[in-house]
């Protein structure tokens, strides 16, 4: 009891620093502030890590699972501080594995097939439209990792619909689904001109996501668990 109690107490700090350093990055890239934008973005990308961490992370398969993709997140975020082709399609690479790392974690956790089955068509229809407005303006050399990236991302937020079937908590989904939709803004940004800066929206969506999927590392109860493996059945 004691131990969960300090690990609670730890988790207000760090998610009021990741969302505070979230803002300053926002405020840094507005302002045209590169150093203090970067020193925002490393605090920020830290702060799901340590959360994960802190909220017992090490002590599931579940957690262990959602712990690498945060840690693949955090190096595609240090990639994509670089301003390069090159460095953006790293950093593409390590969040596509990233997703490839929630998924696995979800299916861990237990799946509902209804419940996956459910999600799969609203998702993919909206995948299949965020594709055919965002594809040409994609260069040709781009065009396959970017469509692999759309396809791993949407089996990823249907993944997680499925766990909250299975008795996941709602933080599952909604950390997914904020995720997918500040992928959007990184698209935008990168092969759109848009009068209007998406990463003002996007970053907020974007660590506020991977908090709440931090926060759901920790260890479920033995009673979740049985009914996240009887449905999986």
């Amino acid at each position: 009891m004691a131990e969960t109690a300090s690990r609670n107490r730890l988790r207000l700090p760090i998610v009021t620093a990741g969302m505070l350093a979230c803002a300053v990055l926002v405020a840094s890239q507005i302002g045209g502030f590169h150093g203090a934008a970067i020193a925002a973005k490393l605090l920020a990308s830290s702060s799901f890590v340590a959360l994960a961490i802190s909220a017992g992370a090490m002590r599931s398969a579940f957690g262990r699972l959602l712990l690498a993709g945060l840690l693949l997140s955090w190096i595609g975020d240090m990639l994509l501080l670089g301003r390069t082709q090159a460095l953006f399609l790293s950093g593409l690479c390590s969040f596509l594995l990233a997703h490839v790392a929630y998924v696995t974690a979800f299916i861990a956790r237990g799946i509902n097939w209804r419940w996956l089955a459910a999600a799969a068509f609203p998702v993919a229809l909206v995948s299949a439209v965020v594709s055919a407005w965002l594809l040409p303006h994609v260069p040709g050399a781009m065009q396959m990792p970017v469509r692999l990236y759309t396809v791993v991302i949407s089996c990823m937020v249907i993944a997680a619909i499925g766990t909250r079937g299975a008795g996941a908590g709602l933080a599952v989904p909604a950390g997914a689904l904020l995720f997918y939709f500040s992928d959007l803004s990184v698209a935008a940004g990168q092969f759109m001109q848009t009068e209007f800066p998406n990463y003002v929206w996007g970053l907020p969506f974007y660590y506020g996501g991977q908090l709440l999927l931090a926060g759901s590392a920790g260890p479920t109860s033995m009673a979740s668990q049985s009914a996240g493996r009887s449905d999986f059945r």
